[in-house]
């Protein structure tokens, strides 16, 4: 008989009242050493595509990891079926940690942020010069979030035929930003590919960018459809016909390696969780001038430091006006 309360002893600490069967309760978490490693290539409704060896296997997240979540670009640790055929399902025991996060809020008053890319090396900023026109202010807070992820940026310019890349390439220019310019006949006849992909090569590369700006139709020329098949993943098409990316997807580029990462056009980025300290590491030159600053300066209030770091010669007005300005875009609107 079972004993409750002040009557039980060691026998009875472990079992759970009024349940017949129940295993006892442990704090022990398997350690998995013998876990494949992977890379998740894209998230859909709790399934994960994983790409284990040579092969992709799909994975759903394990109990024992609680809320944390897997995003495109995560290296896993993965057990159970592994064999990729279809209806099984391996089990991801373990997220490893990350070099580096792209995150983002839906919108400056959000509290909740996202991951939405892990590990991955730059960020690959696409805007038309026209058709639609450029949106200053939203480049500006994809650069903000690269800066406070760890991801070094690409601006790749758009549409060149239809609008010079001057006025842009002068506002970005104090950044040192490396760049391409292309136009809509070189992403027609895959001269554009072969320019942007000589900044990719050899690295993890996310791509971001407004609907419309040819961000999915460059992603398309630089990983042809058998490249895409190793993802075993087909982008959803629209009524029209056109293909669109509805989630963040991991593609493989041929030649000397390197992966791809598209992500859903975006309507806005929210910054509400980036901390001015950490943009300030993107700028070296600027970065030792802070140690004057007062606690939790700004870098943009009178007692800023910054101010005569600049006019003793240590670094360019350009490039403290061009962290102000980034700093700044956290407080105002994408439409301002």
């Amino acid at each position: 008989m079972r004993r409750y309360g002040k009557h039980t002893d060691e026998d009875d600490i472990r079992t759970r009242p009024g349940r017949r069967g129940t295993r006892p309760r442990s704090s022990i978490r398997p350690k998995h050493e013998d876990a494949a490693e992977g890379m998740v290539l894209t998230v859909d409704r709790g399934r994960l595509t994983c790409l284990v060896e040579d092969r992709t296997v799909m994975a759903m997240k394990a109990r024992e990891l609680g809320r944390k979540a897997a995003v495109v670009g995560d290296r896993v640790a993965l057990v159970g079926d592994l064999s990729g055929r279809k209806d099984t399902l391996a089990r991801i025991v373990r997220i490893e940690e990350r070099g580096s996060v792209l995150r983002r809020t839906a919108d400056d008053d959000d509290p909740y942020e996202r991951v939405v890319v892990a590990n991955a090396d730059q960020l690959a900023v696409v805007t038309a010069l026209a058709d639609p026109e450029p949106r200053p202010r939203l480049i500006d807070r994809c650069l903000v979030a690269a800066y406070d992820g760890g991801l070094e940026p690409l601006l790749v310019m758009t549409k060149s035929d239809l609008a010079p890349p001057d006025k842009l390439l002068e506002l970005y220019g104090a950044l040192d930003i490396p760049y391409v310019v292309t136009s809509r006949e070189e992403l027609e006849n895959g001269g554009a590919a072969d320019r942007v992909r000589a900044q990719l090569e050899g690295k993890v590369t996310a791509f971001v960018g407004h609907s419309g700006v040819g961000k999915t139709t460059l992603v398309n020329a630089l990983v042809p459809e058998e490249r895409r098949r190793l993802t075993g993943h087909v982008n959803a098409v629209t009524g029209r016909g056109r293909h669109t990316t509805t989630s963040a997807l991991a593609l493989p580029l041929a030649g000397p390696g390197g992966w791809v990462i598209d992500t859903p056009g975006v309507r806005s980025f929210g910054l509400a969780h980036i901390d001015p300290s950490r943009v300030i590491h993107a700028f070296p030159d600027l970065e030792p001038g802070t140690e004057g600053c007062p606690r939790a300066c700004s870098h943009d209030e009178p007692d800023c430091a910054l101010d005569e770091w600049v006019a003793e010669g240590h670094a360019d007005p350009a490039r403290l006006y061009s962290l102000r300005r980034l700093l700044a875009t956290r407080e105002r609107t994408e439409g301002d």
